[in-house]
């Protein structure tokens, strides 16, 4: 096992998903339901599933387009979002 991609992948991932929409939701719901264990687990499945399709589709997609234009598509697409959220387009 690489550790450190491991811990790299874990702290990248924490920090992103820290105070995001995902976050908010699961606390809305504990807080609605009075249930937080059956949320931990509902969002835990998600996340982990969510998480496995992206992995698997990356798999998938890397034996076909190289992955600097993969980075590159990413890039531009981030970009173009942000100028969109900016404008007020979305």
């Amino acid at each position: 096992m690489d550790w450190k991609l491991l811990a790299t992948t874990f702290g990248t991932l924490f920090v992103a998903e820290l105070g995001d929409k995902t976050q908010l939701a699961c606390m809305l719901m504990t807080a609605k339901t009075q249930k937080p264990w059956t949320v931990l687990l509902g969002s835990s499945l998600a996340l982990v599933l969510v998480s496995f399709l992206g992995v698997m589709f990356a798999e998938f997609i890397c034996n076909y387009i190289p992955t600097d234009l993969i980075k590159k598509i990413a890039a531009v697409s981030f970009v173009v979002m942000g100028c969109l959220i900016f404008f007020d387009k979305i």
